[in-house]
Formats: structure tokens, C-alpha cells, sequence
């Protein structure tokens, strides 16, 4: 199951001092595409937790191919090779305004119950989805 966002522009704020995203940005551009995603399937975040359901990042993984600038627009395809279980895996791969390949990643994060904090099975609701 493969998604990919809209284009989004590198701000100012995301970058360093030399101009380039800044690599803890990163996560919160992963972030952004998986939530964005998550939405346009119905099923947003706040419908999540609202089941006593949160998803907290317990692996986190990127590759940094080629640099984005401020200024620079990219997408970031989001992909879901198998269905959840106790965890969901994404793979992110972000392309640059030429469509060059930038970055690779992945995350991996983990269904736990928001009352106990165990953890727990994917929810029927959400593995439908997938």
C-alpha cells in the first residue's frame, strides 16, 4: 500500500546554518506524510486515540542521499509493505522538486493501549485498512 503527499517547500526554520534540512527534520516530514496518509484513508490520528489506541515511535531509521535547501519542494512517498500486527513498519523515500530520490527511511511503531500502556494487537479497524 503506497501513498504519496503533496509538495511541500523546505522553510527556513528546517534548515542549518549552510542552508540544508537540518536531519532532525526529518522524522517530523515522516511524520507529516504518515498522518497526512492516515487521513485521506479516514482514519485519523485523533479517531485513533480516541479507541485507546497510541502509537508511540519505537524504531526509527533514514538515509541521507542528496541534500534539500531551503527553498527546495519534495514529496515523500510513504509505503506500507505488510499488514500490522503488534507494530505497523512505513517506509518513507522523499523525492526533490527534479524527482531525485533524497532520502530513504523507515519507522516503526508500536499499538499500545493508552490506559495501561501494554502493548497490543493491531485494531480490526485499522488492519481493515490495510
Amino acid at each position: 500500500m503506497k501513498y504519496k503527499t503533496d509538495s511541500i517547500k523546505v522553510r527556513y526554520c528546517e534548515t542549518d546554518q549552510m542552508g540544508i534540512v537540518h536531519h532532525s527534520n526529518y522524522l517530523k516530514f515522516f511524520e507529516l506524510a504518515r498522518i497526512e496518509w492516515l487521513e485521506k484513508l479516514k482514519m485519523p490520528y485523533q479517531k485513533i486515540e480516541e479507541n485507546g489506541i497510541i502509537l508511540p515511535v519505537v524504531k526509527c531509521e533514514v538515509k541521507f542521499l542528496k541534500s534539500l535547501f531551503f527553498g527546495d519542494s519534495f514529496n515523500i512517498e510513504v509505503i506500507c509493505k505488510k499488514k500490522p500486527t503488534a507494530t505497523i513498519v512505513f517506509f518513507y523515500k522523499v523525492f526533490n522538486q527534479y524527482n531525485d530520490l533524497t532520502t530513504e527511511g523507515s519507522t516503526t511503531l508500536a499499538f499500545l493501549n493508552s490506559k495501561t500502556m501494554k502493548p497490543q494487537r493491531c485494531p480490526k479497524i485499522i488492519s481493515d485498512l490495510f
